[in-house]
């Protein structure tokens, strides 16, 4: 373990680890069994009682799991976290935890396709609705609340138009309110913004994307008081969305670089922004940390970096954008974002391909619209790959 006060990289490498005592290794084992057996009724009732740590079934904990969960603790500046099998898995534990018949959320507009998809389709059939307000608009928010509103739910920046909200502001609003603020901040990292600093009571992450920064794991990270963090392990344990141990190893694997690879994917993501900035072909770019950004004055006070997510709209239309998708070659076509490899996807024909044409109106998804997320590679052979497809269209 580490001292809070040491720096983000140091802690991504040492926190919530120690040295295996049996073998002296290194890099943490891997706890990939099911169950764990006990020397007697007395132990494992002590176990059960919680008079005494331990880990029974791995549905319910498990060390490598555990270790993962310090250490993005300590990287998010929560209390304690829990991880799941998945993003969705940790957003819908999330708001299980929080609802309940009768209850009301107020969600920002702009989300995640599958999020969306939850709130509109999923939790009104549990007799939880949902208000949908557009991200940017403070006023509307706070005009959407009810009695029975319980959650106000955000996502920072926004996917796919990297829509920036106001945390602090929203966070006040919650405490005036008695509303639990849960802030989704895949697309910013710990290492660009820390949501719980600025007052939100509960942060949410896709660990799939740069937590886990290799494209080869599936998670999900849930931050926040340690009350609230038991209530949602219990959740967690009735609902099944526990985290493989293999699969936390991984995601625990990929923490340790996650400062060196925020660095490269915040100066990739300005150096493509800028270029795409002055081009012909394009008619908008959506990067909070270009000066154009509507929302630039608030991106510089709440984050470190902008991340490497960039959007743009082509100047042209359906056939036009995905020829130009068709033709890139060192950028794969491909869903996700936050690994070392650079991906490029129109919204419309995946993470939002199952949404309405009049839902995607609203958030100002178009036809003409690319998310490029980029990875690590050198900018200059992104921007070439870039350049060679715009040439051919």
């Amino acid at each position: 373990m580490v001292s809070k006060g040491k720096g983000f990289s140091t802690k991504a490498v040492h926190a919530g680890e120690k040295r295996d005592p049996s073998t002296g290794a290194v890099v943490a084992p891997i706890y990939e069994t099911s169950v764990f057996a006990f020397s007697s009724t007395r132990e494992l009732i002590d176990v059960m009682s919680e008079k005494a740590e331990g880990y029974i079934y791995t549905r319910y904990g498990n060390p490598t799991v555990r270790t993962v969960e310090r250490k993005m603790a300590e990287l998010e500046g929560a209390e304690d976290v829990a991880v799941f099998s998945s993003g969705m898995a940790a957003i819908a534990t999330t708001i299980f935890t929080l609802v309940s018949s009768g209850d009301h959320v107020v969600s920002t507009r702009d989300l995640y396709g599958g999020t969306l998809a939850f709130f509109k389709d999923v939790l009104p059939k549990l007799g939880v609705e949902v208000s949908l307000v557009e991200a940017t608009d403070f006023d509307e928010m706070k005009s959407a609340i009810r009695e029975n509103t319980k959650v106000i739910y955000a996502e920072t920046p926004t996917n796919p138009t990297l829509k920036l909200v106001d945390v602090s502001k929203v966070a006040k609003l919650g405490k005036k309110k008695g509303i639990t603020v849960v802030v989704d901040s895949t697309f910013a990292s710990p290492y660009n913004l820390k949501p719980i600093q600025f007052g939100v009571d509960v942060v949410v992450h896709s660990a799939t994307k740069y937590l886990g920064g290799h494209n080869d794991v599936t998670a999900g990270v849930v931050g926040g008081c340690e009350s609230f963090v038991q209530k949602l392990k219990e959740m967690r344990k009735h609902l099944g969305g526990t985290l493989d141990p293999l699969a936390a190893w991984l995601l625990l694997r990929g923490l340790k670089t996650l400062g060196l690879r925020m660095e490269r994917h915040n100066f990739n993501g300005m150096r493509v922004a800028r270029y795409l900035e002055k081009h012909s072909k394009v008619k908008r770019v959506y990067y909070p940390g270009l000066p154009i950004h509507p929302q630039y004055s608030i991106a510089k006070r709440q984050m470190k970096g902008f991340g490497g997510v960039v959007s743009f709209e082509i100047d042209g239309d359906f056939e036009t954008t995905m020829k130009f998708v068709d033709n890139l070659r060192l950028c794969f076509l491909a869903a996700s974002l936050g690994g070392t490899e650079t991906l490029a996807t129109q919204p419309v024909t995946c993470s939002h391909y199952f949404i309405s044409a009049e839902d995607r109106k609203k958030a100002g998804i178009t036809d003409q619209l690319v998310r490029l997320a980029l990875g690590i590679e050198d900018p200059e052979d992104i921007i070439a790959d870039l350049e060679q497809a715009f040439n051919k269209i």
